[in-house]
């Protein structure tokens, strides 16, 4: 078990998925682009980020755009095949499936999960 403490700092939000595509080489990731929303410290005004997801098997990457999503904001990085991963998709398990977990109406991207 983890302390109340420990999950608060897991940093929960809500992404819109700008772009996604199949990772050459693998039949199971998929990188995307999701949208976070407003920014400051970009000069566009939005923070994107790059996610890569072992969801492939099961989404297109033509039904994903457009899609929000959970995701861990404050994950550390990490290299799959050789792309930078920043942040991590959150799925349901359905008896090997991986199914994404989507708010149930529409949500501005970059809303924090309480």
């Amino acid at each position: 078990m983890i302390s109340y403490d420990d999950f608060k700092k897991i940093d929960l939000r809500i992404a819109k998925i700008l772009t996604a595509e199949r990772i050459e080489g693998s039949d199971k990731l998929l990188k995307l682009k999701v949208d976070l929303g407003s920014s400051p410290s970009n000069s566009s005004g939005r923070e994107t980020r790059q996610i890569i997801g072992g969801i492939g098997k099961i989404y297109t990457p033509e039904e994903l755009v457009g899609r929000e999503i959970v995701i861990v904001a404050n994950l550390e990085p990490r290299k799959l095949m050789g792309l930078e991963s920043q942040g991590m998709l959150l799925a349901a398990d359905d008896e090997g499936r991986p199914m994404l977990l989507a708010p149930y109406a529409d949500v501005p991207p970059g809303s924090i999960i309480k």
